[in-house]
């Protein structure tokens, strides 16, 4: 028997016309208010240890390491200096009709613009509030697990970046026609029953929150925020629905195929892509009430959670993960795809600018390896095939120093925002891009959640569970999820055969080419100490090395 709590709470934002986070366009900006944006918050304890568990899923496009820190601060505060942070899961929707400008970090700030302290206020308030809700209604409750598959013919997702997905050696040649069957179709639900009756639930369902476009101009939930208000209506009285986010990385809510940018124009209005917006939900919340239908595994057992924080910005990644010797990351890098876009729900700039803007990287490279010899083959190593246009370690852009880019401010809006902060003294000695990252695992019995930051693809999100799946075997995890988007954001994790394409997704995993590896071998090292016993665990050193 577990002891389980829910609440929500509304983030109250001001309609001062700010840009929306998600599709980086300083266009895209925020004048009324379609749907209320929610913090939903889940409190869970085992009836016999009283280890306690909290989860926060916010109606953002992304969670920040600074939304996490005050949101703590502000629970030590109320609960005292002994509160374990590690048991506080902290993430999102990724609805891309929410507010942005919360980052300690500049360029994840930037189309905002700037840093906005009122938007930061508004989500930690919110969050505090609803795990309030959640921690004062605790009582006695089942908790079961389940799943449920979308049938190959129900239009709820598509692989949007199939030629990549294709290169993964275990992946099915699909064709261009067969997107939507290029990801994981399951939807994962942890239902809470009291006296029978389903009175709330988690889900997991990786999908990108982008039915809505950039050309719209208010706060929206998007196809999350629709299916979670959906099956709290249906379920009634308090009841809360939470929807978070597995591997959606490459996974697109919009078809992809044959046709597809003419498909996509069919949606040529705001009462068009609402209605589509609400259809995706209503599939997600269908699923989940199949899955809870189905549910046919109690958790019991252990509460139990570890994290750590890994600075990814310049790791050697071991060859048993890596598949050769010498791989390593490097300080984050945004490649000139990634500012291209996705070519259905999100494009950037033109491709004629982008096949422009590729030889320029280029010979920013071969400068850079005139000027530093040392340094560069290590960059190189990590960064391989990527034209990068953003370097966030030597703070360049396109081998241009940030200071100096006083003459592309008229070129282009967000190059302009750049020169104003650096003008006004706002980006001395911060960071361009996050590199320092949160690893967590929670467990619930014989299940356990893997929490990890940004977004990873459907193939690199199966590896990572398949490298832990036998470590976390050794102490009784019998199920493996992987939640994302969590405790921070910073950018994407393909495969390295994904990689090597260099479509939007390639371009914006920063650390290079072998991300994935390195955070199976750190995550690993995390599992290690999830199996010790908690008096000796140490997770501000899970380093990767082989347990005693």
């Amino acid at each position: 028997m577990w002891s389980i709590g829910w609440g929500k709470a509304e983030i109250v934002l001001p309609l001062q016309g700010w840009a929306m986070h998600g599709y980086g366009q300083p266009t895209h900006r925020a004048h009324r208010q379609r749907t209320a944006l929610w913090a939903r918050a889940f409190c869970l304890s085992h009836a016999e240890s009283g280890d306690r568990l909290m989860i926060c899923c916010l109606d953002t496009g992304y969670v920040t390491a600074m939304m996490r820190s005050h949101l703590i601060e502000r629970w030590r505060q109320r609960q005292g200096e002994d509160f374990d942070a590690s048991r506080l899961l902290l993430t999102c929707t990724h609805t891309h009709s929410g507010p942005g400008g919360c980052a300690h970090e500049v360029l994840y700030n930037l189309v905002t613009p700037g840093f906005v302290a009122t938007h930061l206020t508004a989500i930690v308030s919110a969050a505090e509030q609803a795990l309030v809700q959640a921690q004062a209604r605790m009582s006695p409750a089942e908790l079961w697990s389940g799943q449920s598959g979308f049938d190959n013919d129900t239009d709820v997702a598509w692989n949007r970046s199939l030629a990549a997905y294709r290169r993964n050696p275990e992946t099915p040649a699909y064709r261009d026609d067969q997107a939507h069957l290029a990801l994981d179709r399951c939807m994962r639900t942890l239902a809470v029953r009291q006296e029978g009756q389903l009175v709330a639930l988690m889900a997991l369902f990786g999908v990108h929150a982008t039915c809505l476009g950039n050309s719209l101009d208010a706060y929206d939930g998007d196809n999350k925020g629709y299916a979670a208000a959906e099956l709290e209506e249906v379920l009634g009285g308090d009841a809360v629905a939470l929807f978070a986010q597995g591997s959606a990385g490459d996974v697109s809510p919009h078809y992809h195929g044959p046709g597809q940018w003419r498909r996509r124009q069919n949606l040529h209005d705001e009462k068009a892509e609402v209605h589509y917006a609400r259809r995706n939900g209503h599939l997600q919340a269908q699923a989940a009430m199949a899955a809870c239908a189905e549910a046919s595994a109690s958790l019991s057992g252990p509460v139990d959670a570890v994290l750590s924080w890994v600075d990814f910005s310049q790791l050697k990644v071991s060859e048993r993960y890596a598949g050769r010797a010498s791989a390593c990351t490097s300080p984050a890098a945004l490649g000139v795809s990634f500012i291209a876009g996705t070519p259905v729900d999100g494009r950037g700039i033109s491709p004629a600018l982008a096949a422009l803007l590729r030889p320029l990287a280029r010979m920013a490279r071969w400068r850079r390896r005139r000027k530093d010899a040392a340094g560069t083959p290590r960059v190189d190593a990590a960064q391989g095939v990527k034209d990068i246009f953003i370097d966030a370690g030597e703070r360049r852009v396109l081998g241009l120093a940030i200071e100096r880019l006083g003459s592309w401010a008229r070129l282009d809006p967000l190059a302009a925002e750049l020169h104003r902060e650096v003008e006004a003294g706002e980006v001395i000695g911060r960071a361009l891009l996050p590199s320092v990252l949160p690893l967590q695992i929670v467990r619930l019995g014989t299940l356990a959640w893997v929490c990890a930051p940004g977004e990873f693809t459907t193939i690199a999100g199966q590896r990572l569970l398949e490298t832990l799946r036998p470590e976390l075997a050794r102490c009784g995890i019998q199920d493996l999820w992987l939640c994302t988007y969590c405790n921070e954001y910073m950018g994407y994790v393909t495969t390295y055969e994904e990689y090597q394409e260099q479509a939007y997704e390639g371009g914006h995993n920063v650390f290079g080419q072998w991300t994935l590896a390195a955070f199976q071998e750190h995550f690993v090292a995390l599992a290690w100490q999830l199996a010790l016993p908690a008096g000796e665990r140490n997770h501000a050193n899970a380093v990767p090395v082989a347990p005693g």
